[in-house]
């Protein structure tokens, strides 16, 4: 056990040690691996933020649903029992005659008394705004409602929906080959640095390997290096990236911009842990992926 711990303990300390020996090149590392981190935060907060957003869209965003014209009340309780047992439904509200009318009373505005001979007979139907759980599946959910008894008819802002559709996706495929591009990137500058230090001890590493020694006790203060550039990257991205985004949030919240459309947006704590996640997987899988490249040639002996 104590031969165990001061191995792992030499291990780990000179990767420090190399870490603070060639302090120039660490130093670049850090620096390029922080601006390739930067760039890929700002992209991945612009993808939530928009993903939020259109969330939020989402759950606003449905179909309507009318029914017949002379439904009696037991068929429109039936018929709302239906919708709320369908696929993907997330919400249905209804919506009485009278309400539908009152509602286009307001659109009218000042001209409201041309609705008054409509308050005796009132011709509009009664309906159910439907909203889902998916906007992919509102095709399928249409013609599931379609099949239903006292349907009269569906409206669908079909153009709405695929635009949401469409960004939500252009979003994520935009991130993911962001997200891989400067991956490839951390991987070689990290490789490149590391590659630095194992050829200025090849003469070293040699030896060790003629006297028994193992490719894992060489390779693991290589390793240990590349991790902690890789988490020290990670940390120093997070910071900046979490006081500059507070400082546009609050210069946003703040102006007439926000009031006037009302925007709602992430705030960094809400996604805080995702970042500390992604960011910390993206440093040590950079970091080790780095480090084994940069070792491969000079464990060939």
């Amino acid at each position: 056990m104590i031969v165990r711990y001061n191995v792992l303990s030499y291990l780990i300390g000179e990767g420090f040690r190399n870490v603070l020996k060639n302090k120039k090149s660490t130093g670049a590392s850090l620096m390029i691996m922080c601006a390739t981190m930067l760039i890929f935060g700002l992209f991945f907060l612009i993808g939530e933020n928009v993903n939020y957003l259109v969330k939020e869209i989402e759950s606003e965003q449905g179909m309507q649903v009318f029914m017949v014209k002379d439904a009696t009340d037991e068929q429109i309780t039936k018929f709302g029992e239906e919708l709320k047992s369908l696929d993907y439904v997330a919400k249905v509200t209804y919506v009485s005659k009278e309400e539908a009318l009152n509602s286009l009373k307001e659109s009218f505005g000042e001209k409201q008394y041309l609705l008054e001979p409509y308050e005796k007979k009132n011709p509009l139907k009664p309906s159910y705004v439907v909203t889902l759980t998916d906007l992919e599946k509102a095709d399928e959910v249409q013609n599931n409602i379609e099949q239903l008894e006292n349907m009269d008819n569906v409206q669908v802002r079909n153009q709405t929906i695929n635009t949401l559709v469409n960004v939500a996706n252009g979003i994520r495929w935009v991130s993911a080959g962001i997200l891989v591009l400067l991956v490839i990137i951390s991987v070689f500058i990290i490789a490149n640095t590391i590659k630095l230090t194992v050829h200025a001890r090849r003469k070293e590493i040699s030896i060790m390997k003629y006297v028994g020694a193992t490719n894992g006790f060489i390779r693991w203060p290589f390793i240990v290096e590349g991790i902690i550039i890789g988490v020290v990257s990670a940390m120093l991205s997070i910071l900046i990236l979490g006081l500059g985004y507070n400082f546009i949030m609050d210069k946003i919240l703040s102006s007439s911009i926000s009031t006037t459309i009302s925007i709602s947006l992430l705030s960094f704590s809400d996604i805080f842990g995702l970042i500390i996640a992604v960011y910390l997987g993206l440093g040590i899988g950079i970091g080790v992926i780095g480090s084994m490249i940069s070792m491969r040639k000079y464990l060939e002996v």
